[in-house]
């Protein structure tokens, strides 16, 4: 009996733990993998198990995830949406799929019980540091990372220097929406793991307050030497090594004696460093400091002991991250096992220790750098100065850039060998070559020379990964010592070309996360920037509401960032942003919006755009709006940033809202423009009316051609009727080209009308029309399409055959 209420009293202990929505790290060990994940379990271990020092915290737990997915109803969705994914491989696809997922776990509403979990983990976590709000990091776990067969570490986000109750519960929820980013899930689908095994905890863990921090390991990662300690290390926060930003410092350690065997010191010009009020930001490193050891040498043995310590405690070779703190003390904040030497060892592959070069001295060499995957291969340079220019890869070239980043997969995959300016031994382009074998040689610009001045398109090259060395044309000694270690050759094939057309093409994009990734399409600017995917994604609340309750500055500092990033991915082209334009029911739909919204019974065409910005009830949310665009070109100096007026009515609203934006100090310049959307047909009948107050015109072709029909499209009774190429229609466009080209005005089109209907697009260039604004799928087809229609254009025009007048087309 007694034995039996033992047996009961274990797993009623064991059921508590993992039904828990909370645990803390000294209650976790690392076969806690099915509970939190690899790094809170390894956090946990750390915690538990050494004596190494580590910054306290707690994880949240499979089960609590998969109480949010299931109580959110996020399951169902999520699931069905994962079922339509056909081919992983099409980017598009994938991307479409991987957004509606984030953005249906993003809007879910937690639930009350988690999220009071959370927020007493916090306060807990607040006494014991003695503060009332301290800063925290919040870091993904996904159940899969960190397996020994599989590297998933680093697929989920994580959030710095994160303080207050809410936001930690919201950093939450974003960790578990990175779940499904799309490079996470088109790896499990490439590891063959069931996505419906992989859960997701958030280590919310004290933040160490880093003057420097890195990465360590307990192998030479780029030899397999498992009698050294490897250690990296940049000023401030860690993220910029593994994303490749800064080439860092490299000490390596011999295990047996304790001594440094090899230490390399780098210019380190910029850091990531966190803000009082949270966040973080890069600065510029101190001149006195560009040079300097981010470490000393007691500090490198320190590290390297603690190291010695947690691989014999987890008895593999371990992937460590360590941070120094403002008073020069070391903590170790994650440790995981190494995978790819790892699994070699346990292929029984050896070691591939670095040896002198062996080649004749007339072997020009061109660049040298760290060697951070083994390996010789040779064939043509393809230098890729620009992301946008990422899909001209072709298979077997060399690819040459400043860095790589986790959306460059599929271009590396095609690489003969990779090579960087920038980087050290565990960034981006370490790693992952390293995981497909491919020969790569990062942070050439550390030792002297950077790879993509140096090297040309076109050119061959001969790359030594073994010793970081990159020789002019293809050295026969090396490519072929022998048959067995025969590299495939790269073969030259031609870029994509896209002509330049006197017709711009650009872009019209919603989630600024995106822009870096849209950044590599031939495209000529954003034409259309939609600022209400600001407020659903990122602020959740009505600004009135913030206004009242005292923080005003969310809605300038969440509009700035999100802002800031399409500005940035895309400078030097420009930007269009246009002003917010919900309807009165989805304001309503921001938390606190009930109080200050009407119900219309129409409100497509109640309360919206202009007719809001000048409103008493409105005015102080509009100048948020502005002091968040003056803060982007001010502050951060992205003076690419234009804007947009949606839905005005009247000469007299466009004279109104002009007057307040130049009170705020935002003034039509020669490079600050102010646009208008052409989507009423007033627009179109007074445009030498409106000319006065803006630079140009975008035209909404899916509210203009319902205006014009008086036809809603999203009314099955009649939306057969609605067509952007009617008569009517094509009629109010060409007028208001004409009309605004005779004030010098510009006019663009952001519609869907152009992504939909390349017919559509011949009319409109031959109408004459200045920009054409497309989905970010119907860039390139776009692209060529006007380069196509152009030419027409000139031919018609130089043999007097062809219709003249798009009028008389017969659409």
């Amino acid at each position: 009996m007694t034995q039996n209420n033992s047996t009961v009293q274990v797993v009623d202990v064991n059921k508590a733990k993992d039904q828990a929505y909370i645990l803390w790290f000294d209650e976790l060990k690392r076969e806690d993998v099915a509970l939190v994940g690899g790094k809170s379990s390894s956090l946990g271990e750390l915690t538990s198990g050494t004596n190494v020092p580590v910054p306290y915290g707690f994880a949240t737990t499979a089960a609590a995830y998969r109480h949010f997915m299931a109580v959110t109803g996020c399951n169902t969705k999520v699931n069905a949406l994962l079922a339509s994914l056909k081919d992983p491989e099409n980017s598009d696809e994938l991307h479409r799929i991987c957004s509606q997922i984030r953005k249906i776990i993003v809007n879910a509403k937690m639930p009350e019980d988690l999220a009071s979990q959370i927020e007493a983990g916090y306060n807990n976590l607040a006494k014991k540091m003695g503060e009332n709000e301290p800063f925290v990091a919040v870091r993904s776990s996904a159940t899969a990372e960190d397996l020994p067969d599989a590297s998933f570490a680093g697929q989920q986000d994580t959030y710095l220097n994160v303080h207050g109750r809410s936001e930690v519960v919201k950093k939450v929820q974003e960790c578990y929406a990175s779940l499904f980013t799309d490079r996470a899930t088109y790896y499990r689908i490439k590891q063959n793991f069931p996505q419906e095994k992989v859960a997701l905890s958030a280590a919310i863990q004290m933040m160490a307050f880093s003057k420097a921090a890195g990465v360590m390991f307990t192998v030479n990662v780029a030899t397999g030497d498992d009698s050294k300690v490897m250690i990296e290390g940049s000023w401030g926060l860690g993220e910029y090594i593994v994303q490749g930003t800064v080439t860092p410092d490299n000490y390596v350690v011999d295990k047996s004696s304790m001594t440094i065997s090899d230490k390399t010191i780098t210019k380190k010009n910029i850091e990531l460093t966190r803000l009082p009020g949270g966040g973080v930001e890069q600065k510029n490193v101190p001149a006195e400091m560009v040079d300097k050891p981010v470490l000393t040498d007691e500090q490198v043995i320190e590290l390297a002991g603690y190291a010695k310590q947690i691989e014999k405690h987890y008895g593999c070779y371990m992937d460590m991250e360590w941070s120094l703190d403002q008073n020069n003390k070391l903590w170790l904040v994650q440790a995981r096992p190494e995978t790819v030497w790892s699994q070699k060892k346990k292929n029984g592959d050896k070691p591939t220790a670095a040896a002198a070069s062996s080649t004749s001295s007339e072997n020009k060499v061109l660049v040298r750098g760290l060697p951070a995957s083994p390996g010789i291969a040779s064939g043509k340079v393809h230098v890729i100065d620009d992301p946008k220019d990422i899909d001209q890869f072709k298979q077997g070239e060399i690819l040459v850039t400043l860095m790589t980043s986790p959306d460059w997969v599929p271009a590396m995959k095609k690489a003969a060998a990779i090579i960087t300016n920038n980087g050290g031994m565990t960034c981006h382009a370490a790693i992952v070559s390293r995981e497909m074998q491919i020969p790569c040689i990062v942070g050439t610009s550390s030792r002297g020379a950077s790879a993509t001045k140096i090297l040309k398109t076109g050119q061959d090259v001969t790359v030594d990964a073994k010793n970081g060395v990159v020789y002019d044309g293809i050295v026969e000694e090396i490519v072929h010592p022998h048959k067995d270690n025969e590299a495939p050759a790269a073969t030259a094939v031609a870029a994509e070309y896209f002509p330049p057309t006197a017709t711009k093409v650009m872009m019209n994009l919603g989630d600024p996360d995106l822009a870096e990734r849209y950044s590599k399409l031939p495209a000529d600017g954003i034409g259309l920037m939609r600022e209400e995917f600001l407020w659903t994604t990122y602020i959740h609340q009505h600004p009135l509401y913030l206004i009242e309750t005292g923080h005003p500055e969310r809605v300038v500092n969440e509009l700035a960032n999100g802002i800031s990033k399409v500005a940035r991915a895309m400078a030097p082209r420009p930007v269009v942003l246009r002003f917010s334009d919900f309807k009165s029911g989805e304001y309503r739909n921001l938390k606190g919006g009930e109080k200050y919204e009407p119900h219309e019974p129409a409100d497509l065409l109640g309360w919206r755009g202009a007719s809001r910005y000048y409103d008493p009830k409105y005015i102080n949310a509009f100048k948020l709006e502005l002091k968040a665009v003056k803060k982007v070109r001010d502050e951060y100096g992205l003076t690419n940033l234009n804007v947009m007026i949606p839905f005005c009515r009247t000469t007299d609203e466009a004279r109104k809202v002009i007057n307040i934006m130049r009170d705020e100090g935002l003034e039509r310049s020669e490079d600050f423009k102010v646009y208008m959307m052409a989507e009423i047909p007033s627009n179109i009948i007074l445009a030498d009316k409106f000319n006065q107050y803006i630079d140009g015109y975008s035209i909404g072709s899916n509210d203009l051609t319902m205006l014009i029909l008086g036809c809603d499209r999203n009314n099955d009774t009649v939306s057969r009727l609605f067509d952007e190429r009617n008569l009517a229609v094509k009629r109010a466009i060409r007028h208001l080209i004409k009309v605004a080209h005779k004030d010098g005005k510009t006019v663009s089109i952001c519609g869907q009308a152009p992504s939909e209907y390349p017919e559509f697009t011949e009319f409109l260039v031959r109408s004459g029309i200045d920009y054409v604004s497309v989905n970010p799928d119907m860039v390139k087809e776009t692209k060529r399409n006007v380069a196509h229609y152009e030419q027409r254009i000139l031919l018609d025009q130089a043999t007097g055959l062809g219709r003249q007048d798009p009028e008389d087309y017969e659409w």
